[in-house]
């Protein structure tokens, strides 16, 4: 049996910054029964997830505590940005209509009651894949009831009507990740525009009242505390109900550079201005990501 705990090599960041790799990035790799489950489960229904295919450095401690973020819409991205390691290039075909039911099957196979999706970017489908993510929402609702469901949607191009389809299926949680701040958006998100990005959050918020709305952002990219606080400022505006910050960790050399670690007494200064600023729910941390705990900041919004 392998060993439940191990440590996880600093392959993930450039070269010049391993020999520096503060104490506060070291995680255990959980690998217990609850992690080979999960596997096994995933693999029986040809599912991917975006834990797996973004390096997720959380990946062992959630797979053992039985949570996952399935991605949707097949495993190769339209588009190809800098910091994300998700293979990209053109669909080998179409969205796979029985992925959905896929989906709900291994909700209640998992014995989930929060299911996150989020997908690749679809730019060669006309709606983006947001039929597809409607249609994963009611699937897991039928099969699932009670269990609640977030999805981390893509920007869609701005086609809003694609927006309105999967607010329309009404998801728990609405989450679309900024990811960085306004000055290094065409480095970090190719094919993404800053202000298109705060436009679909606003929307989102307006579309289905009562939907908690949520956006991301990583840190360590080169933006500077003035930078941050801006963005966080105008995501705030928009009505966003969550903020997660984490640190920016380079999956292969080939991604964009590490510029700092930053210490997670600014991401705790980070947090609390946040919630100054009207946020319900802001998750800061060096290992946070989008769905890191995507249960707990759930209840927290919601007071």
């Amino acid at each position: 049996m392998a060993s439940q705990f191990n440590i996880i090599s600093n392959s993930t960041v450039p070269e010049a910054l391993t020999h520096s790799r503060p104490p506060w990035l070291r995680v255990r790799f959980f690998g217990g029964p609850n992690y080979q489950d999960l596997k096994r489960i995933m693999r029986s229904l040809e599912l991917h997830t975006v834990c797996e295919s973004a390096r997720c450095p959380n990946m062992g401690e959630c797979w053992e505590r039985r949570t996952a973020t399935f991605m949707i819409l097949g495993n190769i991205c339209t588009r190809a940005c800098g910091f994300c390691a998700v293979p990209s290039g053109r669909p080998l075909g179409p969205p796979e209509e029985d992925e959905p039911e896929r989906v709900a099957r291994a909700v209640e196979r998992m014995g989930l009651r929060y299911a996150v999706v989020t997908s690749v970017n679809r730019d060669d489908q006309p709606d983006g894949g947001a039929a597809i993510f409607a249609r994963t929402i009611a699937e897991i609702r039928g099969r699932v009831p009670g269990c609640k469901v977030e999805v981390l949607i893509p920007d869609f191009r701005g086609v809003w009507p694609a927006l309105e389809c999967v607010m329309a299926a009404r998801p728990d949680v609405l989450n679309h990740n900024m990811e960085t701040v306004p000055r290094l958006y065409r480095r970090v998100r190719k094919g993404a525009v800053y202000e298109r990005s705060l436009e679909l959050l606003r929307r989102a918020g307006v579309m289905a009242e009562g939907v908690s709305t949520k956006t991301g952002m990583m840190l360590g990219l080169g933006e500077t505390r003035e930078e941050v606080l801006k963005a966080m400022e105008e995501i705030v505006a928009q009505g966003t109900h969550i903020l997660t910050l984490g640190q920016y960790l380079q999956p292969t050399p080939e991604h964009l550079p590490l510029e700092r670690y930053v210490h997670p007494d600014e991401f705790a200064e980070f947090k609390r201005l946040g919630e100054q600023m009207g946020f319900r729910h802001v998750e800061a941390g060096p290992l946070v990501r989008s769905s890191y705990h995507a249960f707990e900041q759930e209840e927290a919004a919601r007071g």
